[in-house]
């Protein structure tokens, strides 16, 4: 028997200091009526306590709104909803509309940058952005062009930007941002430019730079102290990451941190992960090509890395780490343990304890996954923590212009970076997967800033000797690192999930379908279908006592981008165009949210 709770959300219930977290998001993240971050709370779960909407009755589930965005490509991310004002982004021009919930959504304001259109071409894998922050009356976004703006919350004049990046050199942005304390976490994007990636933090107030923190390079640039920063418990060591890079190429590393970002009020530890290393040629970047691939815990305050862990060493696949690391409280053999939960590209569910980033399970959540046994779980061994790799799979071994075929996951991942949820009342959690394998050849190409550092072709496909189908809904416990029930999709699942104190977890699929299901049993309880490919964050509310659910439609992102840029070329869009062709027979373009409610 193993009990678990989330993790606190008020630093009442933490014991702790309100001064160790953003005042204004603790209070609004502990009422479940709102929604001031993307991931829900600061422990990442996308669970909500609102339960008025429940296994019973979800089926009675209709649509009462919908509000178009005026924008096409895909729609990742979810609204927020303050007080009586839902703030809705769109992908790039990364417009933000703030709507009257009290006035049949009436556009109150609406914020629409002025980006350079050379920025789209730079982006990896369609114009999306995961979506808006909330903090102390500001609105945060952080633009395709690297452009971090706050927002007046009333009125959407401007506070205060900052450039973080720069598109000429391959530096955009996707991703959301983290408000902790007096600052603003934020990321960057670019790995398949070469880019050589960092994380940010920029105070609340003013946007001025706190400190910076790189994924790669020498340890005062990465924020790393030799002696006191670990992995797998034992001091990272001087250069950790220099000694294993060949010369200058940590300078075009990648590692990239286009994710999501989890914080732990108590310990006033960030948490997130580094993608791939530059080029996906592994021919060319000899060693373990730290810190790419890499789980990190940092000071918020300092930003100064107190644990390490890499989970994909020398990636040969790309295999990005960027995924959430979610925050629980749970029970291990008799003991309470703070965990750090964290399902990654590479196929491997990992769960960790987040005060040190000791290794406690790391088990494979698609029983296809082929490309490595399993994880070296003995600390006696000197390959401990390390995946071992499958020769035949190996793109390195097999070497340059040589189509290494069959590798399972496909570069996009058991899991890109969808957002699973979790729930305190089941222990289980809830995860959109991708069941879809590759061909892989990688062939040489050189560094000129600003242009494609690549360096392989793919094709994609769905999973063979399986259900024909390129995704799975699955339950996940994290202690016994095992899948308690699956539900098989069409396509890959690349919505966010939401768990309910109602006992309902909700996702979207590519078809375009909202669907409510049994939060015990998988059991499907509702389903309908939105105008266009869900790739958005499903949300819950509350407004004048009455529950609402809420998802972003618009087909795109990695795995649509065909349909999304008008892509043919089937090894177009990183190998996904080819594999999710069909997608195009169910589904079209569009920009639209859809709220639903139950019947009066």
């Amino acid at each position: 028997m193993r009990a678990v709770h989330l993790l606190a959300l008020s630093a009442g219930v933490l014991g702790v200091t309100p001064a160790l977290a953003n005042d204004d998001v603790l209070k609004r993240s502990a009422n479940p009526a709102e929604q001031v971050l993307q991931t829900v709370d600061y422990a990442n779960t996308r669970y909500s306590k609102l339960d008025q909407i429940n296994a019973g009755n979800v089926n009675k589930l209709q649509v009462a709104w919908t509000f178009s965005t005026g924008v096409l490509r895909g729609h990742e991310g979810s609204p927020l909803v303050v007080g009586n004002v839902m703030y809705v982004h769109t992908p790039f021009p990364n417009i933000v509309y703030a709507l009257d919930l009290n006035n049949e959504g009436k556009i109150l304001w609406k914020y629409e940058p002025k980006q350079d259109p050379n920025v789209i071409p730079v982006m990896c894998c369609d114009t999306v952005n995961r979506g808006l922050a909330y903090a102390d009356g500001a609105v945060i976004l952080h633009q395709a062009d690297t452009t971090v703006v706050s927002l007046d919350g009333k009125t959407g004049k401007v506070n205060w930007s900052v450039v973080n990046g720069d598109p000429k050199k391959g530096e955009t942005n996707t991703a959301t941002v983290l408000p902790v304390k007096d600052k603003v976490i934020v990321g960057i994007s670019g790995g398949e430019y070469g880019v050589r990636c960092h994380v940010t933090a920029y105070n609340l107030k003013d946007g001025k730079q706190a400190w910076r923190g790189y994924s790669m390079g020498p340890d005062g640039e990465m924020l790393v102290d030799p002696e006191k920063t670990t992995h797998l418990g034992k001091p990272v060591g001087k250069d950790s990451s220099l000694a294993t890079w060949e010369g200058d190429q940590w300078k075009q590393g990648g590692g990239c941190t286009w994710g999501w970002f989890s914080y732990d009020p108590k310990l006033n530890l960030v948490y997130y992960g580094s993608g791939n290393p530059s080029t996906w040629n592994p021919k060319q970047r000899p060693g373990d090509n730290k810190w790419s691939m890499t789980i990190f815990a940092r000071d918020a305050d300092t930003g100064m890395a107190k644990w390490v862990y890499q989970m994909t060493p020398h990636d040969e696949w790309d295999y990005d780490g960027i995924n959430e690391m979610i925050l629980t409280d749970q029970k291990v053999d008799g003991k309470d343990r703070a965990l750090l939960t964290h399902f990654d590209r590479n196929g491997f569910g990992y769960t960790l304890d987040r005060t040190n980033g000791e290794l406690l399970v790391a088990e494979k959540f698609d029983p296809v996954v082929n490309w490595a046994t399993k994880v070296d779980m003995d600390k006696s061994s000197k390959t401990y923590g390390r995946p071992l790799v499958q020769a035949k799979y190996s793109t390195e071994q097999n070497g340059e212009d040589v189509n290494s075929k069959g590798i399972c996951p496909a570069a996009l991942g058991t899991k890109d970076q969808q957002p699973a949820a979790y729930s305190p009342k089941t222990n289980l959690f809830y995860v959109p997967t991708n069941h879809v394998c590759m061909d892989y050849e990688p062939f040489r190409v050189s560094y000129t800033p600003g242009q494609p550092y690549v360096g392989a072709t793919l094709s994609m496909y769905p999973a063979p000797n399986s259900h024909g189908g390129m995704g799975n809904f699955i339950a996940w416990d994290n202690v016994a690192g095992k899948i308690k029930w699956s539900l098989p999709e069409q396509f890959s699942v690349w919505s966010g999930a939401l768990a309910t104190a109602g006992d309902v977890v909700f996702y979207g699929t590519l078809e375009g379908y909202l669907k409510a299901v049994d939060s015990k049993t998988g059991k499907e309880l509702y389903k309908f279908k939105t105008p266009s490919g869900i790739i958005g964050n499903v949300m819950t509310y509350e407004h004048k006592g009455k529950q609402h659910v809420a998802v972003l439609s618009g087909v795109g992102g990695w795995a649509g981008i065909g349909l999304a840029a008008g892509l043919t070329d089937p090894n177009a869009g990183l190998g996904a165009v080819g594999g999710y062709a069909a997608l195009s027979s169910y589904t079209n373009l569009g920009g639209q949210l859809t709220v639903f409610n139950l019947p009066n």
